[in-house]
Order: C-alpha cells, then structure tokens, then sequence
C-alpha cells in the first residue's frame, strides 16, 4: 500500500507569519513531516495542516495540488476535518 505524500506542494516561501504560501506549515512541521514514516501520524499531519489551512485561509490551491500527489500515488486525500 503506498502511503499518504507530505502536505508539502513544493513551493516553500516562507511569508505568512512564517507559514509557508504553498502548504501552510512552519520550517519546525516541515522538518517533521520528513520523520513522520507510519501511516497514523502522516495522516494525523495531514488532518493536522488541513485544520491549520482553515483557521488561516487562501490556501484553496493546496486542495487541487495534493490532490493530484495523492492521485499519482494512488491513495486517497484524507477527507477536510469538520468545523467546530
């Protein structure tokens, strides 16, 4: 089963309270997402940066371009969480 791809598009400009313009996450989630290997905790990064999106908006570009990685990897994105 191939797993889930990081919440990274490739854009990495950090610019929006040091949020990066593309993903949304901090240089510190970056660097852990690249040690985040079992399925549970990139999903739980995932849903994580999915909620942090949310909270800080513009990022609907991010949708599509994960979309399309998960899609070449042949999984599937994990659904947006439910607002409170």
């Amino acid at each position: 089963m191939a797993k889930l791809p990081s919440p990274c598009i490739g854009v990495c400009k950090f610019r929006r309270d040091d949020h990066c313009i593309g993903c949304s996450m901090t240089r510190d989630q970056k660097s852990l997402s690249k040690l985040a290997k079992k399925p549970k905790a990139r999903r739980a990064l995932v849903t994580l940066v999915m909620a942090q999106q949310a909270v800080m908006g513009r990022y609907r570009h991010w949708d599509e371009a994960y979309a399309k990685r998960c899609a070449k990897k042949g999984v599937e994105m994990p659904e947006r969480p439910k607002a409170a």
